[in-house]
């Protein structure tokens, strides 16, 4: 007898019960992505004062999504990653709702320091708390899809499709209208992925009963001592996604005003450049299944990259600033920077003792580039100007690919297919559990050697 046929979202690789969770995670960063194109030269314009001091809040915030995105993973350990997301949801609606109106309004430059900064936990504890339900969830043998299809969310939001509703509504409502629209777009991101995702795993905290918070949180980072494959990891993170908040800081200027785009082309180039990787995304993530985590990181992330971030930059620039060349350079950058989304499969998989541990210092990582992108441009901006800051980047990408051959996953024995349920959670959490395995019935395992 033929087996039943899957439903089309378990058919395309994403967990059936947490489908509503990825549409609420690409509201939410759609929300947080509608400011990427040009809160930096806004802020300099507007209390500011330079594109310097502008860079100074945003590696401010920068630090606090460092902070948010280490905690989202050990915090989910411990309360479970929903409660997780309702804490990232509510940080994010207050101290915005501060910044805009205590802030910004007024230009008070210590208060924009203070509120945007404190925002910064808002986004990871929400976002990369859904992450964290979805590796307590999928089958190993779909992970590296499933977690495409998260970044396919989280990047399709922030910037791309945030980029194109700031372009809409720039000229309607001007740039601080707009932020406030950003505001409604996050709470309704936030409310369909709280009330409509009713998975049990993601209700109960995922570490045994007898772990303890303190116990949890240094758990998290002494997994960096403990297994220095996952520490390595967390560097090639940072490095995956530093560039990309460092060129929010700077690019708007060099595209808009220097090659002569203006903000609409330049946002427009922006969606552009980030609509190209969401669809890679989920390319990648199968590719990575198919040939090897490492060998797709190392090869297509991070060489990959160091070549498309020159292009990115020097290419344009060197034919005068030809539009339709530019748009090509910045797809070649979403495409490789695609590469990189099998890291967030790889790196749980070198601790599979201890994968919240893992995802929390994965997650430092992801907050790390955050922090990391604009504090390179803080530094190396004035003495090297754009051109250096972009060869800073490439080389750095560089350095990843080096790094990510030391990830080699030891053998273990083959583990069973279906979410990954701990043994320690309630009734209702394991019954749905084996719902979703039944959901999502056999896939193939990965092949290549370089896992």
């Amino acid at each position: 007898m033929a087996p039943p046929k899957l439903p089309l979202p378990d058919r395309l690789g994403i967990p059936g019960p947490l489908v509503l969770g990825y549409l609420g995670v690409l509201l939410f960063m759609v929300g947080d992505g509608v400011e990427s194109g040009f809160i930096a030269p806004y802020m300099a314009d507007h209390g500011a004062g330079t594109e310097v001091h502008a860079s100074y809040v945003v590696t401010a915030y920068g630090v606090t999504v460092m902070l948010a995105s280490w905690l989202s993973g050990a915090l989910s350990d411990l309360w479970g990653p929903r409660r997780v997301m309702q804490l990232g949801l509510a940080v994010w609606v207050v101290f915005d709702v501060l910044f805009l109106v205590f802030a910004l309004g007024p230009q008070n430059y210590p208060l924009m320091l203070v509120f945007y900064g404190l925002r910064g936990f808002g986004y990871p504890l929400f976002a990369f708390g859904f992450l964290v339900w979805i590796t307590a969830t999928a089958p190993t043998a779909r992970m590296g899809t499933a977690v495409g299809w998260f970044y396919v969310a989280f990047t399709g939001g922030l910037p791309t499709l945030g980029s194109l509703v700031a372009g809409v509504t720039n000229p309607w409502f001007g740039q601080f209208g707009t932020l406030w629209v950003a505001l409604g777009i996050i709470v309704l991101g936030g409310a369909c992925c709280l009330l409509g995702v009713r998975e049990r795993t993601g209700f109960a905290r995922l570490a045994p009963p007898e772990v303890r918070p303190v116990q949890s949180l240094l758990s998290s980072l002494s997994i960096a001592w403990t297994h220095p494959k996952v520490a390595v990891g967390c560097v090639v993170r940072i490095i995956n996604t530093a560039p990309e908040f460092g060129f929010l800081v700077f690019l708007p200027t060099f595209f808009g005003s220097e090659l002569g785009f203006g903000q609409g082309r330049w946002l427009t180039l922006l969606a552009v450049i980030y609509g190209t990787n969401v669809l890679c995304n989920l390319l990648f993530g199968a590719i990575g299944d198919r040939i090897g985590w490492r060998r797709t990181i190392a090869s297509f992330g991070g060489l990959g990259c160091a070549l498309t971030t020159l292009t990115l930059y020097f290419v344009p620039k060197a034919v005068g600033g030809n539009y339709t060349v530019a748009i090509i350079m910045g797809m070649l950058y979403g495409i490789t920077l695609a590469g990189f989304v099998p890291i967030s499969a790889l790196v749980p998989a070198l601790a599979p003792e201890n994968k919240g541990g893992a995802m929390a210092l994965l997650n430092l990582g992801a907050g790390g580039a955050a922090f990391v992108g604009p504090a390179v441009v803080s530094v190396f901006l004035g003495p090297l100007g754009p051109a250096g800051v972009v060869i800073v980047f490439a080389a750095l990408y560089v350095v990843s690919a080096a790094l990510t051959l030391y990830l080699k996953v030891p053998e273990r024995p083959a583990e069973p297919e279906g979410p990954r349920t701990p043994v320690h959670a309630d009734p209702v959490a394991v019954r749905t559990a084996a719902d979703a395995t039944a959901t999502w019935g056999t896939a193939s395992t990965r092949s290549g050697t370089w896992c």
